[in-house]
């Protein structure tokens, strides 16, 4: 039997996920001064039309079409400048010196740039043709009075708020942030910054999911590192089912592990152990709890951050009502490096993308690819996907490239 056998695809693991789950639907106003990573609940509805009257869109002379013989001087009659608007009526067979931005006073339908406009002793004469309705914008025209402008589930981010404060909205309606409660198990973990014992090393595991999931705006739980204690794992799984929406563990999900993750949430939720056809990654566990979702992620540094990234992140988007969110975009380029793999998994190697010196994509490997080796992440700007079962890639042969999101990029 094929090693293979019985792996199901990243394509599969993802379905599965995001067809169970739905949105936390507790929702909050809050001032959007303090809105910044938050997820909308509704559409953001425009009170007022943008712009909010019909304005120049140039610095130049308002006029009535109409009111133009094509060689009559035209008096000017007033000024209208931002902030400043002329007040009454234009008086006929008049213009006005308007600049960009004005309000366009009652009888004006056109404003001539002021480079075409000459200004003689009797007034103002153009020394081009010029069309009716030119250069003036519409109240309206780019935002209408009660249309929505934002729909529920968008990231609010810098360019999203600023278009919301132009509306003159002070507060919003966004979904709670979701609540994760994050925990490692093993004797071997010792917390980042404690000396280290004979046979341990650092839980980098639980350090790397809170930074993404501070990226991700999610309120944390942190539950430290769990001993391989039966009573002491039990305990933590039903104090953080009760506080949190998700809970996420690392290690404790590879089959035959000797461990007690399997027992105690068989007993507590109903949880799949999943064997997955990607590399690194292959364990990993998802279902729910008595009322939180669980994600357990597998010990290995490389593997739980990439299944973290790959379905947890998604997972997270769909449980805070991220609906705007995508998944990242794939594009093919040439290798430089002779990359080794093997049929069976999706691998999801990690590399460079640069330009060369024609101006053209290219992408190299950060090289060794190992599933305990971290620092391939810090030398990497994207992953090179690899195809489930293609071999071993030459230099100069095409591979998929999938750019790092804001969770893994180091600028």
């Amino acid at each position: 039997m094929s090693h293979t056998a019985g792996l199901i695809s990243l394509e599969q693991a993802l379905e599965k996920l995001l067809s169970q789950t739905q949105v936390m639907t507790d929702i909050e106003s809050i001032p959007l001064t303090e809105s910044a990573q938050r997820i909308t609940a509704t559409d953001i509805i425009s009170p007022i039309n943008v712009p909010p009257f019909d304005n120049s869109a140039m610095d130049g002379y308002g006029l009535c079409f109409a009111q133009w013989d094509g060689q009559t001087p035209m008096p000017i009659a007033g000024k209208s400048f931002a902030g400043q608007p002329m007040q009454g009526d234009l008086p006929e067979g008049s213009c006005v010196r308007i600049m960009t931005g004005a309000p366009v006073p009652k009888g004006v339908d056109t404003v001539i740039m002021q480079e075409i406009a000459q200004e003689t002793e009797h007034g103002i004469v153009f020394t081009q043709p010029i069309k009716k309705g030119d250069n003036i914008r519409k109240a309206g025209e780019d935002i209408a009075q009660n249309s929505s402008v934002l729909p529920a589930g968008t990231l609010l981010s810098t360019a999203q708020l600023p278009l919301i404060a132009s509306l003159g909205v002070s507060t919003v309606e966004v979904y709670r942030r979701l609540k994760v409660a994050v925990f490692s198990t093993g004797d071997e973990l010792q917390a980042v910054g404690t000396p280290l014992n004979e046979g341990q090393i650092y839980d980098t595991n639980r350090f790397t999911v809170r930074l993404m999931l501070e990226k991700l705006n999610c309120e944390i739980l942190d539950l430290g590192v769990i001993p391989d204690s039966l009573k002491l794992l039990k305990q933590t799984f039903i104090e953080a089912d009760k506080q949190a929406d998700l809970v996420i563990s690392s290690g404790g999900v590879s089959v035959g592990e000797a461990d007690y993750t399997k027992q105690i949430l068989d007993e507590l939720g109903q949880i799949g152990f999943w064997k997955l056809a990607i590399k690194p990654g292959k364990p990993f566990a998802f279902g729910k709890l008595n009322s939180a979702w669980f994600c357990g992620l597998p010990g290995n540094p490389v593997s739980a951050a990439l299944t973290f990234y790959q379905l947890v992140q998604p997972l997270i988007a769909r449980l805070s009502g991220h609906c705007q969110w995508k998944a990242p975009v794939r594009f093919k380029v040439p290798v430089t490096t002779r990359l080794k793999k093997s049929p069976g998994r999706l691998d999801f190697q990690r590399g460079i993308l640069s330009v060369n010196e024609n101006g053209e994509l290219q992408v190299a490997t950060t090289g060794h690819q190992g599933s305990h080796v971290f620092s391939s992440f810090s030398l990497a700007n994207c992953f090179i996907v690899l195809e489930r079962e293609r071999g071993n890639i030459a230099v100069g042969e095409t591979v998929e490239v999938e750019m790092f999101n804001y969770l893994l990029k180091s600028e």
